[in-house]
C-alpha cells in the first residue's frame, strides 16, 4: 500500500482535531494516524472499505482454481 505522506497525522492531533482527519479522508480517500511516528490507523471512506472487501467473482474462481490444482491429490483421496 502506498501512502501519501501528506495524509499522515499524528495521534495527538486527530484526538484534538478529528475534524481535520475526516476532511483528509474526504479528500484523498484515506489518512493514516501515527502514534509514536508509527503508521498505526488507516481511515478510509466507508465505501471504500466495501468495495474491497467484495471479492469478484473472477477473484473467487481463479483462487478456487489454483487451490485444487495444487491439492489435487488431497482431492482425490478424500473422493474415494
Amino acid at each position: 500500500m502506498n501512502v501519501n505522506t501528506n495524509n499522515l497525522v499524528s495521534i495527538t492531533e486527530a484526538n484534538q482535531n478529528f475534524s481535520r482527519v475526516a476532511r483528509l479522508v474526504d479528500e484523498n480517500g484515506a489518512a493514516v494516524i501515527l502514534k509514536n511516528n508509527v503508521p498505526r490507523y488507516l481511515i478510509v471512506d466507508f465505501e471504500q472499505a466495501e468495495q474491497e472487501q467484495l471479492a469478484t467473482n473472477e477473484d473467487v474462481l481463479s483462487i478456487s482454481k489454483r487451490l485444487i490444482a495444487k491439492n489435487k491429490q488431497a482431492y482425490e483421496v478424500l473422493a474415494k
